[in-house]
């Protein structure tokens, strides 16, 4: 099994900043991708940001030159700087791994999520 321990979440005023972190841990031969979801109340699961392996990182538009997603392959870790933050980016934020166990066999895993509150 693969573990995702998130960390960073919190109040925030409007425009401020939060770093999020995760690190994964357990059966890891490789990791793929890592990356951020966010869920609102009353909404669907969204993609925040990914960053895979040897591959240009995604950022969905309404975090685009706002959120910087960066990763440390040796640690197997993911962060997020949120800057400018908004009342909107208001959610519980979850960090998302898929990559190869030990055994062989793929996996995909998902932390249990932190809250970002942006108010003022």
């Amino acid at each position: 099994q693969v573990q995702l321990v998130e960390s960073g979440g919190g109040l925030v005023q409007p425009g401020g900043s939060l770093r999020l972190s995760c690190a994964a841990s357990g059966n890891i031969f490789s990791i793929y991708g890592m990356g951020w979801y966010r869920q609102a109340p009353g909404t669907q699961r969204e993609l925040v940001a990914m960053i895979p392996s040897g591959a240009s990182t995604t950022y969905a538009d309404s975090v685009k030159g706002r959120f910087i997603i960066s990763r440390d392959n040796a640690k197997n870790t993911v962060s997020l700087q949120m800057n400018s933050l908004e009342p909107e980016d208001t959610a519980v934020y979850y960090c998302y791994a898929a990559g190869r166990a030990r055994a062989g066999a793929d996996f995909q895993s998902w932390g249990p999520g932190t809250q970002v509150t942006v108010s003022s």
